[in-house]
């Protein structure tokens, strides 16, 4: 075997790599930990887990300071493969070893399914209300929607992706180009009649003149509200349709105005920032939210929901109750309850995940590889005692 070859093989199945590698995890886990105060939950998993190195910022230039999720799980990954390739031998007393490793890489593939694959969603469902679609909790869509059947509403949407890029966007169903002038991801927005002295907008339709929208750092902090905003030109073949300041505020904090206008072929159409949204081939309907609160608090006790689901064709029509700990599982998605907005507004976190019963499968493969490998030196330790015993006793 080529030497090069033979080192390059070395370093792969080295137990030295292995312990640098586990020590790197600790390190990544505690700063991860430390710096979820800052950014929350997801933000974390995007910066340190989700990626292939920890980027931070030195003016405007991302550099890479310390080797991420993704970089030290594929090489831990790779170890543990090579180990088993090139050193271990396959035999009953080593059976508990197989098995705890198996258990760990399939622990590293979990992970790795569940940041490639994983989606969540929100649906904030009033009493009384039908819903058939979840909507992101970080991604936001332009919807350009002709109202003109009012039995019919037909929606083209835009992703955010599109918007930051800035291309012109010319869609079949559009007798308009859309032009986006900018993106931001978090805005302070007041009204221009408090802030006489602010530039001019770039909106020149709409309720965007009579608003001034000021761009601030996105907060990544879970209990944190961010105001996204995009300013967007529509021109037709005949001109500019005007400049539209759109902006999506959550229904808790105010409400804004539908922005509406009509073009030459007597179409109507509206304009609105969203967050993107998941379309189901089923329905659910609030029947009823109960809420508890402990004694002389406002935090809550217990809080659940009466969901009815169904699917246009008949096929599934029932209820059930979601509950903490109690989820709503169909089609690949499952339904928690995870918060609510007074009495009679529900909020559910949908998630697909189809790596999720990975981790559990390595778990049990790891538990059972111990004690497995732990009855067997247990058991020739027992034989070793039975056999210096014997030759005493004689």
């Amino acid at each position: 075997m080529n030497a090069t070859v033979r080192q390059f093989r070395d370093f792969f199945v080295s137990l030295r790599l292995t312990v640098v590698l586990l020590g790197l995890s600790i390190i990544l886990i505690f700063a991860a930990t430390l710096d979820q105060v800052n950014l929350g939950v997801w933000a974390v998993q995007q910066k340190y887990f989700q990626t292939f190195f920890v980027l931070w910022k030195f003016g405007e230039v991302p550099v890479p300071i310390f080797p991420g999720g993704y970089f030290v799980g594929g090489l831990l990954f790779v170890n543990l493969i090579a180990a088993h390739v090139y050193r271990f031998k396959l035999t009953w007393r080593k059976a508990g070893i197989f098995l705890t490793h198996l258990g760990v890489i399939l622990l590293l593939l979990g992970e790795l399914f569940s940041g490639l694959m994983q989606e969540e969603y929100n649906m904030r469902i009033e009493e009384g209300e039908t819903k058939n679609y979840a909507e992101s909790y970080q991604f936001y869509e332009l919807a350009i929607t002709d109202t003109t059947d009012p039995k019919f509403d037909d929606v083209v949407v835009i992703p955010k992706e599109l918007l930051e890029k800035g291309a012109a966007i010319q869609h079949p169903k559009l007798p308009f180009r859309v032009v986006p002038k900018a993106f931001f991801s978090n805005i302070n927005l007041g009204r221009r009649s408090d802030e006489p002295t602010a530039p001019p907008s770039p909106a020149t339709t709409g309720f965007g003149p009579n608003f001034v929208a000021t761009p601030i750092a996105f907060n990544y902090k879970p209990d944190a509200l961010n105001i996204p905003a995009a300013y967007v030109e529509l021109a037709g073949p005949e001109g500019t349709l005007g400049t539209w300041l759109t902006v999506y505020i959550p229904p808790q904090m105010m409400t804004m105005p539908p922005q509406t206008f009509s073009t030459p072929d007597g179409h109507t159409w509206k304009i609105a920032l969203r967050p993107q949204r998941a379309y189901k081939p089923y329905a659910l309907t609030l029947l009823k939210f109960s809420h508890d609160v402990y004694a002389g608090t406002d935090i809550p006790k217990n809080f659940s929901s009466r969901i009815r689901l169904a699917t246009p064709d008949g096929r599934d029509d029932h209820e059930v109750l979601i509950y903490m700990n109690n989820p709503l599982r169909y089609a690949g998605l499952t339904f928690f309850q995870s918060g609510y907005d007074g009495d009679h507004t529900t909020v559910l976190q949908v998630v697909r995940n189809p790596g999720w019963v990975l981790p559990y499968i390595a778990c049990i493969l790891m538990a059972v590889g111990l004690v497995v490998q732990f009855g067997i030196h247990l058991t020739g330790f027992f034989r070793k005692r039975r056999a210096a015993a014997v030759p005493a006793a004689a």
